[in-house]
């Protein structure tokens, strides 16, 4: 029997976002059995652009028990059932990609056969009078899931949040501190690799002050300061395929309508994000700086706000790609170290999330097993690759006549991989979902529907049921999902009832 050495201590470098979801989820799950040490700079800002979930952060919330309601107040959170996508198909185009099912089981195919079959004779509603999510974003009504209510929409009901990521970082902050957490201030000056294996030893801070541990994560951004600028691990470039390498943000002041979900508007050269929360509206202009100049871009960004400008709008560079390994010897990449896919499917805190989890899963010892990390860096490709090729769908899926930058995403090689997703959509309206991969069916029908892809014909088992009791079972599920649509309260009116935050100092609006 193999006795493992344990390790001497955790060692997390860089705060944020990643850094603190990083910090919290080891000290609750760890139990104190392992020093976690995090080091960060107040003089190195973080990127802070990430305001937007998924559905599964729900789950990382629920491990570390926090509170829902606390969190949201904490943040100045809303809730989000979805993202509209505007003019990404053709100018004038609107869809929204919802989370949560769809329709009703009937017998043989899925929902969306019968609904297609329907479609494909002209005979049925828009897609999204088959989800509860969908209807009432576009109603700007919300409740939460009520799990009485049994098979009725009103259970089904699936949300995630938008909420200002610095005050997320310092509510994790406070968590993580608290079950045991130590934060070291400072800027780091030197890394130190151990003779023989090349593992990081030890980083020093500007001062001399060393910080000694046996795992390091890498939480630096960008940068990779862990990962790449001492492992030399490098990096593989996906901008042949997804050609945006700039961002402007800026947070502007609330408008009216707290609407619960977040808005991606097509432009000339990329897209703009809207971000409800409590307190501002973030926005930002995701472009390709090849077909437009970051001042242009800015300005159209500053032309299209809901609201007053509440700070000066700051631009982000980056590459689209990933690390050529997360894991490389003793350090893990967790954020923006390990790579970077644009927030258009709001991915940016869920890639952290699973990376946190992937690395509980294949915690190590001091011997740190060649076989795990291999087996992180497998499963940690295959699901952003396939979140790539979820993005890449939708700048590729485009019918736009009015801009360079959208014939040439129009006419770019795609991977194969998903080459072959379309050729199946496009004969009968087969979606696949690959093992555990993130988006589901009816995440990959919202988009390729909503940008005007039509298949050719559906599932022939489809064809099994009478016509007449195909339109019955599609007409009842419209009717049961508008009025359980009308019974929901506003979202302003739910967060009012449940989670309203306090009314932030105009200086700390613009966080």
């Amino acid at each position: 029997m193999v006795k493992h050495k344990l390790l001497d201590g955790i060692v997390v470098v860089g705060g944020g976002t990643a850094g603190w979801m990083t910090a919290a989820a080891l000290a609750k799950v760890l139990q104190g059995r392992y020093p976690i040490t995090l080091v960060e700079s107040d003089d190195i800002g973080t990127i802070g652009v990430g305001e937007a979930t998924i559905p599964m952060i729900q789950l990382f919330n629920q491990v570390l028990e926090i509170d829902e309601a606390a969190f949201m107040r904490a943040t100045q959170g809303t809730f989000k059932l979805g993202i509209e996508f505007v003019d990404w198909g053709r100018p004038g185009d609107r869809y929204m990609h919802g989370f949560g099912r769809f329709g009703q089981d009937l017998w043989t195919v899925p929902f969306d056969q019968y609904w297609q079959r329907r479609h494909q004779a002209g005979r049925a509603d828009p897609l999204e009078r088959y989800s509860i999510n969908r209807m009432a974003a576009l109603s700007n009504r919300f409740m939460r899931a009520d799990p009485t209510m049994g098979n009725s929409p009103l259970a089904e009901i699936v949300h995630a949040y938008h909420f200002d990521a610095g005050l997320y970082a310092r509510f994790l902050r406070d968590y993580a501190e608290a079950r045991g957490v130590q934060r070291v201030e400072g800027r780091i000056e030197d890394v130190w690799l151990r003779a023989g294996d090349g593992h990081v030893a030890a980083v020093r801070l500007e001062g001399g002050r060393q910080v000694n541990g046996s795992l390091f994560i890498d939480c630096s951004g960008f940068r990779g300061l862990l990962i790449e600028e001492a492992l030399k691990t490098g990096y593989e470039d996906w901008s042949h395929w997804l050609p945006c390498d700039r961002a402007v943000a800026v947070p502007c002041a609330s408008a009216p309508d707290l609407l619960p979900y977040t808005r991606s508007t097509a432009l000339r050269a990329g897209w703009q994000w809207r971000i409800p929360l409590q307190h501002r509206i973030g926005n930002g202009h995701v472009f390709c700086s090849r077909y437009i100049s970051e001042d242009e871009a800015t300005a159209t960004l500053m032309a299209g706000l809901d609201g007053e400008p509440l700070a000066s709008p700051r631009t982000l560079r980056f590459v689209t790609g990933m690390r050529k390994q997360a894991w490389n010897r003793n350090v893990v990449a967790i954020g923006l170290s390990s790579g970077f896919l644009e927030p258009l499917e709001s991915t940016s805190i869920h890639l952290i999330q699973t990376a946190i989890a992937r690395l509980l899963t294949f915690f190590p010892d001091a011997g740190f097993s060649a076989e795990d990390i291999d087996e992180y860096n497998r499963q940690s490709r295959f699901e952003i690759e396939k979140i790539r090729d979820f993005i890449i769908l939708h700048y590729h899926l485009n019918q736009r006549e009015d801009a360079p930058f959208w014939a040439a995403c129009r006419d770019m090689p795609i991977p194969e991989s998903l080459q072959r997703r379309i050729a199946l959509y496009r004969r009968h309206g087969r979606i696949v979902r690959e093992s555990n991969e993130l988006f589901a069916e009816m995440a990959w029908l919202q988009v390729m529907h909503g940008q005007n892809l039509e298949a050719e014909g559906h599932h022939p088992l489809a064809d099994l049921i009478d016509e007449r009791e195909v339109d019955s079972y599609l007409q009842s599920i419209r009717d049961v999902i508008g009025s359980c649509v009308n019974v929901m309260p506003t979202h302003a009116d739910f967060i009012a009832g449940h989670c309203k935050a306090a009314v932030l100092p105009q200086d700390l609006r613009r966080h």
